[in-house]
């Protein structure tokens, strides 16, 4: 599991609208939850699934962050 600290709930709103799984291409394999208020969990058949699956959220989660830090705090609705 991987816990994510961000400075709002708003932040933390737009972090998982964006970082929400679709739905996986092919059946089994793997499965990936994201909460708000808890961690993203991880469970895969193969550490081969696994490894790709988490090295491709970091990339994401990365992005998303840096995209956020550019544009400054969200306005709120």
């Amino acid at each position: 599991s991987l816990d994510v600290p961000f400075p709002s709930s708003r932040e933390a709103a737009i972090a998982l609208n964006s970082l929400s799984p679709d739905r996986e291409p092919r059946k089994g394999g793997i499965s990936k939850q994201l909460t708000m208020s808890g961690s993203t969990r991880w469970s895969a058949d193969e550490a081969r699934i696994l490894r790709v699956s988490v090295n491709s959220f970091l990339d994401h989660l990365s992005l998303v962050m840096e995209t956020m830090q550019m544009f400054g705090p969200p306005v709120s609705q």
